[in-house]
């Protein structure tokens, strides 16, 4: 292989080479940050770094498997696979396995899926007894995974008035008692979710010095992707750990931290240089993704946030087609729109269907395109709707699995204690959950101790409780001499899900025995991956345990559950989803005011500059051609509404945009025939009185003030010259520099002037909005200095 180094460009080899000492790489959109990572830790390999001493963090597990494998190439794959890399949830769950009964838990523990945990939030609600419109459980789920990313524990929550009394005043007095409750049931059942993952990490790290210590020695080099969309816990584990030795690189763009919903903080990477000295910057400006049109639009948008790091991104690629934006009459027009551009740039550029991308803010969007992509008969795929895994076939599966793993798991039991039905009622169920409650236990160990609880069940239904304990003890044996694949396709058998699905005459049914087999391949493919010899020839440990299948699954991310790389399909999805994915050509839709900016997120300018950065992200996706699109109405929440464009759209320069319709001034309706209204009548337009009181007859007796010959003709003969007269003074009076005052835009400062009389445009930049450009006869502008 040549020399890696040679591949790179000054800016990324500098970074490569630097071996100790805290670094920030600030990485613009396709600037090759990945080449750089993947780089620096296979240069760190051969200059004597030992691989077990890396720790790597990514975005997604599949970007750490790809690393991986590329770092195996270079410095030998049995090596590589020594290599701490994956993301936060999957590392620190490795590192609370080890020491997991520090804390109390199992080595097993079981890790929640949102599912798990509204299903758990629910049950206490209504064993609460509580308004469940009130609480609602989504709602209540996300308030303690704000308190979790914010290291607020239970006991921190009681000692925080301020938030109790938010509460309070959302009209939801218990949600402390519901968060204690919550954790109790699931360190009770043996179970973390994902926010836990990181909390317990924090909280293994405090409280336990020696296990730190162990760690900090560990891992002597850490680098941290996506730093910009780390949250305040991530951020104190990643502090923690490289406090010893401090040889610390994030690499990350502040233009891209589009997760504050999830609790990031840009803070982190824009206060880095603050939490450790001497810090080295190295700024990766070249973009190698995209044309140069694209590029500079993107740059003009983001151009406008003012709470940013210091970059200036180029590239020097062709300048490529302009952006095309369309302006449509409703959604279903826009979905038209995409559908036939994507057939027409397919033949006559003879393009695959995975060329082409088409971007959202909400999911809901996606009906429109999906009904004009399937009457042209164009495959295509959505990501981010409801995961393989999320499936009810699936989940009812995987929780037999992972009652086998961790018997204490209280919500995998509920789902399958009745199913296939077995006789067990909801009555049974939720007496068993009352005496696991007053007992301390888990419900598993009230059926194991059935005979000594008072549960006033009858013989038949406790017989068939006991049976139920005897079938899963005997899964557990099978567990312990086979691997994933051979478990899995014992239990689908005993249990004759298959057949129970089989019962079913509905078509859907077919769907779902068919998904069943499909987690059996999908077993036989993870099995197959850990028996795989490395290409090196080395040995290396293997796990294809059911328990180390049930975690690589519940670590799964949306893009890591990817299985025909080779679906030829155009891709669907949110903005948020597409994050570090890049196509040749790609469809932005319904650019308009309160849905893109959303009407959520334009409360603050920190919300609306999240906004603006998710713009660009969706922007700089793009290779070759970009497509922005918007609707003049469009249906929300069941009504028809009007739409008013985005300011995004506004805010590209007009030198890199082609609007493949009129373009149209916000809050102006082309729509109407203005001819309906009838004509307005003539003594309405003389303005004779105002016009000669104003100017041509003074009150006073004193000589009139000296003003310009036209202004004394008299009216109406001649008004067209004093209204342009009346601007034309107007106009002498704003200057660059004045400080002026609009009607919606709020105070700004004008930067150029350019065009003359009625043609004549201001520059100017506004606090609240940032440029624009306004024809002054129309601007009413008030001169403040």
């Amino acid at each position: 292989m040549t020399n890696y180094l040679d591949q790179l460009n000054e800016a990324q080899r500098e970074a490569v080479l630097q071996k100790n000492g805290a670094m920030i790489i600030i990485a613009g959109a396709g600037s090759g940050k990945t080449r750089v990572l993947t780089y620096r830790i296979a240069h760190l390999m051969k200059q004597g770094v030992d691989s077990f001493s890396i720790l790597a963090l990514t975005f997604t597990n599949k970007a750490a498997r790809e690393m991986k494998d590329r770092i195996g190439k270079m410095v030998g794959h049995s090596e590589a696979k020594n290599l701490w890399m994956g993301t936060f949830h999957s590392v620190f769950a490795r590192i609370l396995r080890s020491e997991a009964d520090k804390l109390g838990f199992p080595k097993n523990f079981t890790i929640y899926d949102t599912q798990d945990s509204v299903r758990l939030i629910s049950a206490i609600i209504k064993e609460m007894q509580l308004d469940k419109d009130r609480y609602k459980p989504k709602q209540v789920l996300s308030r303690i995974s704000s308190f979790k990313n914010s290291l607020i524990t239970v006991k921190a929550y009681y000692n925080n008035s301020e938030l109790q009394e938010t509460d309070k005043m959302a009209n939801r007095p218990r949600i402390g008692e519901i968060y204690q409750q919550y954790v109790d049931r699931c360190f009770k059942a043996g179970a973390m979710d994902f926010d836990d993952l990181l909390l317990r990490t924090n909280e293994l790290l405090t409280r336990f010095p020696d296990v730190l210590a162990k760690y900090q020695d560990r891992f002597r080099y850490i680098l941290v992707d996506e730093y910009q969309d780390t949250n305040h816990s991530q951020y104190l584990i990643v502090r923690a750990l490289a406090d010893k030795f401090q040889n610390i690189c994030v690499v990350g763009d502040d233009s891209q931290s589009i997760y504050a919903f999830r609790g990031a903080n840009i803070q982190n990477i824009l206060n880095f240089q603050r939490d450790y000295e001497d810090v080295k910057i190295f700024k990766l400006e070249q973009n190698y993704r995209s044309t140069s049109n694209i590029v500079e639009a993107a740059n003009s948008v983001i151009d406008k946030n003012k709470t940013k790091l210091d970059k200036e991104i180029w590239t020097d690629n062709s300048k490529g087609e302009k952006i095309k934006v369309m302006r449509t009459l409703s959604e279903g027009e826009e979905g038209r729109f995409v559908a036939n551009s994507i057939f027409e740039n397919k033949m006559n550029h003879q393009l695959k269907n995975r060329s082409f991308a088409v971007l959202y803010r909400t999911n809901a969007q996606s009906r429109a395109i999906e009904d004009a992509l399937r009457k042209k008969d164009i495959a295509y795929r959505i990501y981010g709707g409801l995961s393989f895994y999320q499936r009810k076939e699936i989940k009812d599966v995987l929780s037999y699995l992972r009652l086998i793993v961790n018997p204490n798991d209280e919500e995998a039991l509920k789902r399958v204690i009745n199913y296939p039905a077995r006789g067990v009622g909801q009555t049974t169920i939720e007496k068993l959950s009352v005496a696991a409650n007053h007992y301390k236990k888990s419900i598993f160990e009230i059926l194991e101790n059935i005979d000594k609880v008072d549960l006033k069940i009858n013989s038949g239904t406790k017989l068939k409780l006991q049976n139920f304990v005897t079938m899963i003890k005997s899964f557990q044996i099978e567990a312990q001499i086979k691997n994933a694949f051979e478990v899995a396709d014992f239990v689908i058998k005993q249990t004759k899900i298959i057949k129970e699905l089989e019962k079913d005459s509905a078509p859907e049914a077919v769907s779902k025995v068919e998904n069943v087999q499909e987690l059996l391949n999908g077993i036989k493919d993870f099995i197959d991956e850990q028996n795989e010899e490395p290409e090196d020839g080395t040995e290396r440990k293997t796990d294809t345990s059911l328990a180390f299948f049930l975690e690589d699954v519940a670590l799964a991310t949306d893009l890591d559950n990817e299985k025909d790389k080779n679906e030829d399909s155009v891709s669907l999805m949110t903005i948020h989803l597409a994050k570090g994915l890049e196509f040749e050509y790609v469809y932005i839709v319904g650019l308009e005011e309160n849905l893109f900016p959303s009407a959520m997120s334009m409360n603050t300018r920190s919300e609306l500059e999240e906004e603006r950065r998710l713009f660009y992200v969706a922007l700089t996706r793009a290779e070759k051609q970009a497509y922005l699109s918007y609707a003049h109405s469009r249906y929300r929440w069941g009504k028809l509404v009007d739409c008013e464009p985005s300011r995004f759209l506004e805010e590209i320069d007009d030198k890199y945009i082609d609007f493949m319709t009129p373009k149209v001034s916000p809050n102006i309706n082309k729509f109407i025939n203005e001819d309906i209204f009838g004509d307005v009548p003539q003594d309405k337009v003389r303005f004779k009185k105002p016009v000669q009181r104003a100017i041509i007859k003074p009150k006073s007796k004193q000589k009139p003030k000296t003003v310009p010959k036209t202004i004394q003709i008299s009216a109406p003969k001649n008004l067209k010259k004093v209204s342009n007269l009346n601007q034309n003074l107007f106009d002498s009076n704003i200057t660059v520099g004045n400080v002026v005052q609009h009607s919606k835009f709020g105070k700004g400062e004008v930067v150029s002037l350019e065009g003359v009389g009625s043609n004549k445009k201001a520059e100017i930049n506004f606090d609240s909005v940032g440029n624009k450009k306004l024809l002054l006869q129309f601007a009413k502008l008030k001169i403040l200095g």
